[in-house]
């Protein structure tokens, strides 16, 4: 009987001692996989020039402005390259995008590479950069403002409804979505587009030093190609963004080899989430991301999108 107890308390030995080195080694990979997402996390503090991707409709973002000025303060961050996208947006978003952007510029470089579109808040933002560069074929420009209000009084006398209105004032319930302008109304809103208008055209001068006669002349409203716009000074260089880098090498003395890197919100999420990430287990957080990112996700979200305001938009 002894002999059976003996037994049995070397097998629970063993499996304890085997239970104690699994862990053991558990833990040595976690430790492992920490170590290597802490050494990539720490090269990806050097030297590097940003990236920031604007498409889509500019809104006001109070975040991307943080991140641009955070990346101004950052030593590691050489320059800033600016991929555009976009037809435009507020007013408001595409101002305090320029200004982040122009803050930066102050003090290192900038570049903007356009794509397909960069007009209207998309051109704004681009005229601080000290180079821009675009294709052929992108579609540019159209500086202006636009404010826009939808009228159903017709429709409300055809099916016999009416809609009382109290303001303090004459101007105040203007523009309004169940009555006419009024003429007074449509002065006011125009001197306010105006104002707009006035402040998009010195915005253009001061970043590509042209006269602001020059800059009116060209700031009817309309696109230009990237092959018009060259000629008319509203970019530099038809070009890509490897010219973008060769021009920054070549005139801000930037080594060709300085890695680019996104310029993203800062990750709030848990320690061990960015750890993941910056490991194999990266890999499935990737791929959520992607989802997350792809063209349906952004078109079923931009189709909620209401832009509110007078708008520097391209409308095609």
């Amino acid at each position: 009987m002894s002999l059976e107890s003996d037994l049995v308390a070397d097998r629970l030995r063993l499996k304890r001692g085997l239970a104690f080195w699994r862990v053991v080694a558990v833990l040595a990979f976690v430790l492992a996989v920490l170590g290597v997402g802490g050494l990539r996390l720490h090269h990806a503090a050097g030297a590097h020039l940003a990236r920031l991707k604007v498409d889509g409709i500019i809104t006001d973002d109070a975040d991307r402005v943080a991140m641009i000025d955070s990346a101004r303060k950052d030593a590691s961050v050489k320059g800033l390259i600016l991929s555009i996208d976009s037809p435009g947006g507020s007013v408001a978003g595409g101002e305090n995008l320029h200004d982040a952007i122009a803050r930066f510029a102050a003090g290192k470089p900038v570049v903007t590479v356009m794509g397909g579109t960069a007009a209207s808040a998309g051109y704004m933002i681009a005229v601080p950069s000290a180079r821009i560069f675009a294709s052929n074929a992108t579609l540019t420009g159209s500086i202006g403002v636009l404010l826009q209000s939808p009228d159903v009084s017709g429709l409300l006398d055809k099916v016999g409804l009416g809609v009382d209105e109290l303001v303090s004032g004459p101007l105040k319930g203007q523009p309004s979505v169940v009555k006419p302008l009024s003429p007074e109304g449509r002065v006011m809103l125009q001197g306010v587009v105006m104002d707009l208008y006035d402040q998009f055209v010195g915005m253009v001068a001061s970043g590509r030093h042209m006269d602001a006669a020059r800059v009116r002349a060209l700031a009817d409203g309309r696109p230009y190609t990237g092959h018009q716009a060259i000629g008319l000074g509203l970019i530099d260089q038809i070009g890509t963004e490897q010219d973008a880098r060769d021009w920054l090498a070549a005139n801000r003395h930037l080594a060709g080899d300085l890695p680019v890197r996104p310029l993203e919100p800062q990750d709030k999420a848990p320690w061990w989430r960015r750890q993941m990430r910056a490991s194999a287990g990266g890999l499935l957080l990737s791929a959520l991301d992607v989802l997350v990112s792809s063209p349906a996700a952004k078109t079923f979200a931009a189709q909620g999108l209401v832009l509110d305001g007078p708008v520097a938009l391209w409308q095609p």
